[in-house]
């Protein structure tokens, strides 16, 4: 299904379709591209935050994750 919608452009916006048509896209075509990437960047930030606070609730993970820095440090310090 599909559906027809107005926007209202900014000049900035104007440039970025005026770039995109020049080079082969369509109006369409361009809009609908920029409105799924904007979504797929959307979802994987939050996937990545999801993941990312999955990982920051993990004692075990950060327990290694502070064992592993100590090690480190020991090197560091040995030189």
């Amino acid at each position: 299904m599909s559906s027809a919608i107005s926007v209202r452009l900014d000049a900035e916006a104007l440039l970025a379709l005026t770039q995109l048509e020049a080079a082969g896209l369509s109006r369409s075509e361009a809009i609908r591209r920029a409105i799924l990437d904007s979504a797929a960047r959307l979802q994987r930030r939050t996937a990545l935050a999801a993941e990312v606070a999955a990982l920051e609730a993990d004692e075990d993970d950060r327990r290694e994750m502070l064992e592993v820095t100590a090690i480190m440090e020991t090197m560091r310090a040995a030189r």
